[in-house]
């Protein structure tokens, strides 16, 4: 039984292992051969966010990082999970065209584990200032970062910048 399964395991092994086909995008159109190697890349961004005296908010990019390797998923954005205080992070090519969007929970405001004597509850820590990061999928197109908070009236846009 055991040479059986060596005898078919070890041809699938060489054959997923030496195939060179082509791959598919999350659109489902092929992928050329260059797109495919920089798909092995990760962009990191990494924000500073204060709150003025005003009570406005200010954002800065302190740091922009790509990296070797791959993620393992990529951030699902759910409208349906929006909160008045929430960032949504925009990443655009030069035309504009919207290429990832991703949801950071109010990074000024986080729901931290408090541990009292009746047992763990959440709470929101207000923060005046705070840093957080956004990862993505390396792509050459990406040109531009915008970041919109998210209000009871709507989205404000809080920070554009070519990247």
């Amino acid at each position: 039984m055991k040479n059986v399964i060596s005898f078919f395991m070890v041809p699938l092994f060489l054959l997923f292992s030496f195939q060179k086909g082509s791959r598919l995008n999350s659109s489902g159109e092929e992928i050329s051969g260059a797109e495919a190697r920089a798909e092995g890349k990760i962009l990191y961004l990494f924000f500073k966010a204060d709150k003025e005296v005003s009570g406005k908010e200010r954002i800065i990019l302190q740091e922009k990082k790509i990296t070797e390797g791959r993620l393992k998923s990529n951030p699902a954005f759910d409208r349906s999970e929006l909160e008045a205080g929430d960032y949504i992070v925009i990443l655009s090519d030069s035309g504009g065209k919207e290429m990832m969007k991703q949801l950071v929970k109010n990074p000024l405001h986080p729901e931290m584990e408090v541990y009292e004597k009746e047992g763990i509850s959440r709470k929101k820590i207000p923060l005046e200032n705070t840093e957080f990061s956004v990862r993505s999928v390396y792509s050459e197109q990406i040109r531009m970062v915008k970041i919109e908070k998210v209000t009871e009236s709507g989205t404000e846009l809080l920070f554009t910048q070519k990247l």
